[in-house]
Formats: structure tokens, C-alpha cells, sequence
């Protein structure tokens, strides 16, 4: 796996996205992004971070979703066929018995650091999440 660059702080990460600071870190409560913190904990976020977050403001802004809307949507991404995750994990799973958050906000964490997982970093809009289901149902 290719690891990120994190270069910019939340400001011009912020700038680049055309949101605000407040806004960014509202992304972030919510679970929607989730930033690399150093051990200052001082956030830095990469290009990858922005791109997720301009699709973020995409469905709000185009596709009129609400946070919690995105965030039931990111919820319906299979994680459990993507990472290959065994059927005992599956049994005491938040993420496999629960459509109410996705799977980097709930304890599965599944070995994985979420903002390496590739359940996170590959889907944030609502097309991303229909093409992978429509392949999975293939």
C-alpha cells in the first residue's frame, strides 16, 4: 500500500476544500474524514483527504444529503466482503449488525488503521458505494 503524504494543515486544508475551519472539524466529529494526527496532535491531512472531503461537499451541496444521510449511506458499504472478514468477527460485529454508522466509526476496526483501510479511503459518494455493490452482486 502506498503510504500518504500528509502535508497540509487543517487551514489550507480547509482553503483547498472551500470550507472552514469549523466545518472541517464538524467532518470530523461527525466520522466523515479523519485526519493523520502527529504525536503534537496536530492534524495534517493529505490531497486524498481533500478529494474526500470536496465529494463530501458534493453530496451535500449537489445531491442535497445531510450528514446524516452520508453517513447511513458510508454505512451500507459491505466491509465485511471487501476485507475478507471471517464469520466469527462478523458474529460480534457493530459494522456487519448495525446501518447506522460505517464501519471506521465502530470498533471492527478489522486489524486495519482506518485511514489506510481501503473500506475509508475508497468510497465517499453515493456512486462510489453503488458501483462497488453493483460489483459485488455480479
Amino acid at each position: 500500500m502506498v503510504q500518504q503524504e500528509y502535508i497540509h494543515k487543517i487551514g489550507k486544508t480547509a482553503e483547498l476544500a472551500g470550507i472552514s475551519v469549523h466545518t472541517l472539524r464538524m467532518y470530523e466529529k461527525e466520522g466523515l474524514i479523519i485526519p493523520f494526527q502527529k504525536e503534537s496532535k496536530q492534524r495534517r491531512y493529505s490531497e486524498k483527504d481533500v478529494e474526500r472531503i470536496l465529494c463530501i461537499r458534493k453530496a451535500i451541496n449537489d445531491d442535497k444529503m445531510n450528514i446524516e444521510g452520508i453517513r447511513r449511506l458510508l454505512s451500507l458499504i459491505p466491509c465485511w466482503k471487501i476485507t475478507d472478514c471471517p464469520e466469527n468477527r462478523r458474529k460480534k460485529c457493530e459494522a456487519f449488525h448495525s446501518s447506522s454508522k460505517p464501519c471506521w466509526q465502530t470498533d471492527c476496526k478489522n486489524g486495519n488503521d482506518c485511514v489506510n483501510c481501503t473500506v475509508y479511503r475508497d468510497f465517499c459518494s453515493g456512486e462510489s458505494v453503488k458501483n462497488k455493490l453493483k460489483e459485488l452482486l455480479e
